[in-house]
C-alpha cells in the first residue's frame, strides 16, 4: 500500500515509486528513500533516483553506472544491464517503457498535491504567455513553472516532480510535434485550466497540414478533466472551427468584440512597449506592457484570461503584466547606437510567428528609418517547406522592408518569394555563415533603422544578435 501523504523528495520510497509506475523491483530495499530525480547522470544528487531514458541520439542506460558512481541510490530502467548486478545496494526498478513510466510517476505526484495546474499550448507564444501568467500568479502565491521551454514528454513531468506542498499554482507549457503528445501531456498534468493560444503552421513535418495542427492542439480540450476551465483564442478561426466539435464550455480572449476577455484602445509606444485597455464582464483596466508587438498584447490577454479563471484580483493582473520584461530571444528590442533598434526574435520560427513578428517589428520603425530583416530557415515544415519559405520572402517584401538578408538551405526560396513580390534584387542578400550575416548587416545599417532577426532554433541566430551588438560597441 502507498503511504497516505503528499509526495515529497526525501520521504518518497521505492515502494511508492514502484506502485506509481507499475514496475518490477529487481533489487534493493523497498524502504529506500530518494532525495530527488534526474534523467541526466551528470546532474544527480547523492541519494537520488536516476531515470534511464532512450532518445534519438542517446540512451540513458549507457550512463547507469556513472549515475551510481555519482551517488544515485536507485535507477529505473527498461533493460537490466550487467553493470547493475555489481551494485546490490542500489534499487533497480524495471519498467516496459521508461518514458511512459516517467509520465506515470509525474501524474501520480501531481495528484498528491493541491496546486492548481494551468496548461498552455499553441503554435506560438507559449513561453511568453507562461512567463506573463507566472508574473501575475506569483503575486501572493507560490507558483511553479517550466524552466525555459521544458514542455515535452520529459520536461513537463520533470517540472511536475518539483511540486511541493508550498506550491499553490503550477504553470505548464505544452509543446508537441506529432499527434497524441498533447493528449498524453494533458493526461499527466490533469490541468484545472487549459488554454490554446493559436493554430499556426508549425511542426507540419509531423502533422501534415494546418488541420492536423488544429487536431493536435485541441487534444487538450478533448482530454481536459470535466470540471476544468477551457480558454480559447476567439480570433483564431481554425481553432474555433475545431473546438466546436467538443461539447465543452469555454471562454475566449482576443481583439474581436465577441470575445469574453478583450483588448481595446491599443497604443503602440514603440520600443517602450504597448498600452491597451483590458475588458472583462463590463469592467475595464488599463494595461502597460514594457514589451513591444501586437502579438504580445494577445499573449497578455491570454495570461489575463487564465488569471480570471482562477479568480485572481484584477489589480494583480495589472501589476503582473506590468512586471513582465520579456523573454530572451522572443521579440526583445535592443537599442543600439544612432537610434538603431535591433529586434531579437531568434529563439524559433514558423510561418505564423514570422508574420506576427514582421507586423510588430515594422510598426517600430520611426519616421525616416528603414526596416531590415535577417531571416533563417524555418524547420519542421515537411512538404510545405518550399512554398512556406517563398511565402516568407513575399511577406518580408510586403512588410515594407528595405533589405532582406537570408541564410540557410531555403535562402534561395526566400529570395524567390521576395523578388516575386517586387523587392529589388540588389536589396536581397544571401549569406552562408553567421559571420557574413553580421558583417553585411553591420555595414548596411544607418541611423533610425530597425533590424528584425528571426530563424528556427537550430539556425542559432542568437550568434548574429551578439555579433551585431559587439560590432556596435566597437
Amino acid at each position: 500500500m502507498m503511504e497516505d501523504m503528499p509526495a515529497e523528495w526525501g520521504k518518497i520510497s521505492s515502494r511508492e515509486i514502484l506502485a506509481a509506475v507499475k514496475g518490477r523491483m529487481i533489487s534493493g530495499n523497498p524502504q529506500t528513500r530518494f532525495t530527488g530525480f534526474s534523467s541526466d547522470s551528470r546532474h544527480i544528487d547523492p541519494g537520488g533516483i536516476f531515470w534511464a531514458l532512450k532518445g534519438d541520439r542517446f540512451d540513458g542506460h549507457d550512463f547507469v553506472s556513472r549515475a551510481i558512481e555519482q551517488g544515485a541510490l536507485g535507477v529505473v530502467v527498461q533493460e537490466v544491464h550487467p553493470s547493475l548486478k555489481e551494485s546490490p545496494r542500489v534499487v533497480v526498478i524495471s519498467v516496459a517503457d521508461t518514458l511512459r513510466a516517467l509520465g506515470d510517476l509525474a501524474a501520480w505526484w501531481r495528484r498528491q498535491h493541491t496546486a492548481k495546474v494551468i496548461a498552455i499550448t499553441g503554435s506560438s507564444g507559449k513561453t511568453t504567455t507562461k512567463e506573463m501568467t507566472a508574473d501575475i500568479l506569483q503575486i501572493g502565491t507560490e507558483t511553479l513553472k517550466n524552466q525555459g521551454n521544458h514542455n515535452n514528454l520529459i520536461g513537463l513531468p520533470a517540472t511536475l516532480l518539483k511540486l511541493t506542498k508550498a506550491h499553490q499554482r503550477a504553470v505548464l507549457e505544452m509543446g508537441m510535434n506529432r499527434r497524441g503528445e498533447i493528449a498524453r501531456l494533458t493526461e499527466i498534468a490533469t490541468p484545472d485550466v487549459g488554454i490554446i493560444l493559436n493554430v499556426g503552421m508549425a511542426h507540419l513535418e509531423g502533422l501534415g497540414t494546418l488541420e492536423g495542427v488544429a487536431k493536435a492542439k485541441t487534444e487538450l480540450m478533448d482530454r481536459l478533466p470535466p470540471k476544468a476551465q477551457m480558454v480559447l483564442n476567439g480570433d483564431d478561426d481554425m481553432l474555433m472551427k475545431h473546438a466546436g466539435q467538443f461539447n465543452k464550455k469555454y471562454i475566449t480572449f482576443g481583439l474581436r468584440d465577441n470575445n469574453s476577455i478583450r483588448g481595446v484602445n491599443i497604443e503602440n509606444r514603440g520600443s517602450e512597449g504597448m498600452g491597451f485597455d483590458l475588458v472583462f464582464n463590463g469592467d475595464t483596466w488599463p494595461i502597460c506592457l514594457s514589451v513591444s508587438g501586437l502579438h504580445n498584447v494577445k499573449n497578455a490577454l491570454a495570461a489575463a484570461a487564465i488569471a480570471f479563471c482562477l479568480d485572481v484580483p484584477p489589480e494583480h493582473i495589472v501589476k503582473g503584466l506590468g512586471l513582465f520584461t520579456g523573454v530572451k530571444g522572443r521579440f526583445q528590442t535592443i537599442p543600439l547606437k544612432n537610434h538603431i533598434l535591433l529586434v531579437d526574435d531568434t529563439y524559433n520560427a514558423n510561418p505564423s510567428a514570422l508574420q506576427a513578428s514582421l507586423v510588430s517589428a515594422a510598426a517600430l520603425v520611426p519616421k525616416g528609418g528603414r526596416f531590415l530583416v535577417g531571416l533563417g530557415d524555418m524547420l519542421e515544415l515537411g512538404d510545405t517547406a518550399v512554398s512556406a519559405h517563398r511565402e516568407a520572402g513575399s511577406r518580408v517584401a510586403g512588410s515594407g522592408a528595405s533589405w532582406l538578408f537570408a541564410m540557410g538551405t531555403h535562402a534561395d526560396h526566400i529570395k524567390y518569394g521576395a523578388l516575386s513580390a517586387g523587392m529589388p534584387e540588389k536589396h536581397i542578400v544571401i549569406v552562408e555563415t553567421h559571420d557574413e550575416l553580421i558583417m553585411k548587416i553591420s555595414r548596411e545599417i544607418k541611423t533610425n533603422d530597425t533590424i528584425l532577426l528571426k530563424g528556427s532554433r537550430k539556425m542559432q541566430f542568437e550568434k548574429v544578435v551578439e555579433g551585431i551588438r559587439k560590432t556596435d560597441n566597437q
